[in-house]
């Protein structure tokens, strides 16, 4: 049985990427594809390149490319990489009912 969550006003997300990478290239377009999907008006995605945005990249610990941090609403959760298991990025990224599989 599928549980609805909580109406959500505005979730912010933060995606680092190396730019030079075609794996960053695809966590582009698969979490706008992702976002617009399970999110659609309930979000706003912030693509960062690392290489760019060297003291955000170090303030939020980024480690590796491609990185997703949901910013808001807290806790902050991290996903990394190119975006494609989509059932993996909601579980991790809290999207998922309790009891929903």
């Amino acid at each position: 049985m599928t549980h609805p969550l909580p109406p959500v006003e505005q979730q912010l997300y933060r995606l680092y990427v190396s730019s030079a990478s075609p794996v960053s290239s695809r966590a582009v377009v698969n979490a706008r594809r992702f976002f617009e999907r399970h999110l659609p008006g309930q979000h706003r995605l912030h693509v960062l390149d690392i290489a760019t945005h060297v003291a955000s990249a170090r303030d939020d610990q980024i480690i590796a490319s491609p990185t997703l941090i949901r910013m808001s609403p807290l806790p902050r959760r991290r996903f990394i990489g190119d975006m494609s298991d989509t059932a993996r990025l909601r579980e991790s990224l809290g999207l998922v009912a309790p009891g929903e599989e």
